[in-house]
């Protein structure tokens, strides 16, 4: 029953996500060339239009006739046509916006999926959208996506870290990001930790950062009967070549890829 009913939440965030966020991303989206606009001014249907932005950025609409277009939000330019027909055309015009048609954008997805590669983002896509397209994760995938992004007026690009754990399962929607065009996304392998020896669950284990080893034996189920605890030493591989940390405190932070050995006792 309960296994039902988290599948019923999930479900229900996921259409969530992917039915509000496209409302919010185009209050947000930056015009281009090439975008398809429907524009309509209420009680004036015969000022309905459909346009597409040219190649130097201009719309061409009735009464108006030529307006640029590129760069400017849905907001602003929806502003902007009402400032011009309220000059001399209509008394208080209340105009709306659709983008039909985005214009063809592409981003990359790299690491922790099936089907990694270039896609072409057809209309508004988000995060959790462009991860199906590249057939759902890996096994092996850690819980966090690395978008790369290009900045306007600069070199270099901005990071972005979207906790995967905390979109998927714990539905987050503020973390289901809208993808523009040029967006690299890389998700690295899950980090692992070993734990072998005199413990009653030797076994690999996911890595979370400020895991203790104390906290690692606990994820093994603890030290068996056998073990000398006292002893307990982790096998480091550091630039290529392994070294051991002998007798370790149960304090002592791990590493990602650490082997926690848990010997016998003499006796």
């Amino acid at each position: 029953m309960l296994k039902m009913k988290k599948a019923l939440y999930l479900t229900f965030i996921i259409n969530f996500l992917v039915n509000f966020t496209p409302i919010l991303f185009a209050q947000d989206y930056v015009l281009g060339e090439g975008d398809v606009l429907t524009i309509s001014v209420y009680d004036h249907p015969d000022l309905r239009t459909t346009v597409r932005i040219s190649g130097d950025g201009m719309i061409t609409l009735p009464l108006i006739g030529q307006l640029s277009a590129a760069g400017e939000s849905i907001e602003k330019i929806g502003e902007k046509i009402e400032s011009l027909l309220a000059d001399g055309y209509i008394i208080n015009p209340n105009v709306n916006i659709f983008i039909e048609e985005f214009r063809n954008r592409k981003a990359t997805i790299l690491g922790g999926v099936n089907n990694p590669g270039l896609y072409e983002l057809k209309g508004h896509t988000t995060l959790l959208e462009l991860i199906s397209k590249a057939g759902g994760l890996k096994e092996k995938a850690a819980s966090e996506a690395i978008i790369q992004r290009d900045q306007p007026d600069s070199k270099q690009k901005k990071i972005i870290i979207v906790n995967l754990f905390q979109l998927m399962e714990q539905g987050q929607e503020s973390l289901n990001l809208s993808i523009v065009n040029g967006d690299n996304i890389y998700i690295p392998k899950k980090k692992v930790f070993y734990v072998t020896g005199e413990v009653n669950r030797p076994d690999v284990y996911d890595y979370e950062e400020g895991l203790t080893v104390i906290q690692a034996l606990t994820k093994a189920g603890g030290v068996n009967d056998k073990a000398a605890p006292t002893r307990i030493h982790i096998i480091r591989s550091t630039d290529g070549k392994e070294h051991v940390r002998e007798k370790v405190k149960m304090d002592l932070p791990i590493q990602p890829n650490d082997v926690i050995v848990v010997p016998e006792s003499y006796f």
